[in-house]
């Protein structure tokens, strides 16, 4: 129960067209060949990142959310990937989920969801609103992180935006040298983030993972979008020692890697760094 089979998708997605994108998307996932565990889709994944809520985004019983039951009951997958989603805090999880989020009733949030083979789910309402583009006047932002479970392993989902605010994604309660606290083990950051910026994700992805002693996935789309804003993917997965184990640059790339977390106890063991954060609490 050691290791973790996580298989990322960095594909191009279909401006604004849910049919089209679930299509494609469902073909790929299907066509994994390897045997894995999570599958990590791009943010607002059935869209790009439309700042129409009000024209395309669903509610928690809409056709996305039972698309995502279907798939991931059927490829016997966690699937995760982040949505425009209507109608506030609908439908707590009643999952392996820690925490969940709260969002303003009838409002529009960017919603990741850790959907699990058996349709119960978590969700996490992005926090950092990336109002240079205007989000912050389309969407409500959350208040709450989620840390998922599965095998043992401890998951801190987050969205594009977050990973330039280290406060949020940072490890809240620390090792101490002959025993492991961390509040989790692995980072998944979904995006659609712009090639122009690209500098910043890479280094900022490796950061997070040597400052947190954590595995980090980073999932971006490719190709430009409705606004042509051109995005380069460079999916990323990061060791907890900071060292780069996957990337991809411009293409379409389906890649499927198991890590493992006797690696990890090892870091923290050897290099139990953690132990002297400051603490701190977050509002």
């Amino acid at each position: 129960m050691s290791t973790l089979t996580i298989t990322t998708i960095q594909t191009n997605l279909h401006w604004e067209d849910k049919p089209a994108n679930l299509k494609m998307l469902e073909e790929k996932i299907f066509g994994i060949k390897e045997k894995t565990e999570i599958v990590v889709l791009p943010e607002m994944f059935n869209t790009g990142f439309t700042m129409q809520p009000e024209k395309l985004a669903e509610t928690m019983e809409g056709e996305t959310v039972a698309w995502m039951k279907r798939v991931a009951m059927e490829r016997k997958v966690v699937l995760v990937g982040s949505v425009a989603c209507a109608g506030g805090a609908t439908g707590l999880a009643t999952g392996e989920t820690v925490q969940a989020t709260r969002s303003g009733q009838n409002s529009f949030t960017n919603r990741l969801l850790w959907m699990l083979p058996n349709g119960q789910y978590g969700y996490y309402d992005k926090r950092h609103l990336f109002a240079f583009a205007g989000e912050d006047q389309h969407y409500t932002a959350g208040n709450k992180r989620l840390i998922a479970s599965v095998k043992g392993w401890k998951i801190n989902l987050q969205v594009c935006y977050d990973l330039r605010f280290p406060v949020w994604a940072r490890q809240s309660s620390f090792a101490k040298a002959s025993e492991d606290k961390s509040e989790y083990d692995l980072l998944i950051y979904v995006a659609n983030w712009p090639e122009r910026r690209s500098h910043a994700w890479k280094t900022l992805l490796q950061a997070r993972a040597i400052e947190n002693q954590c595995y980090v996935v980073g999932v971006n789309r490719v190709g430009n979008d409705g606004n042509n804003i051109y995005h380069s993917g460079d999916s990323m997965i990061v060791d907890p020692l900071g060292e780069v184990l996957y990337t991809k640059k411009d293409e379409e790339d389906i890649h499927t890697i198991t890590i493992d977390k006797a690696q990890l106890d090892t870091v923290r063991e050897k290099l139990p760094f953690l132990k002297d954060g400051d603490r701190f609490s977050i509002s």
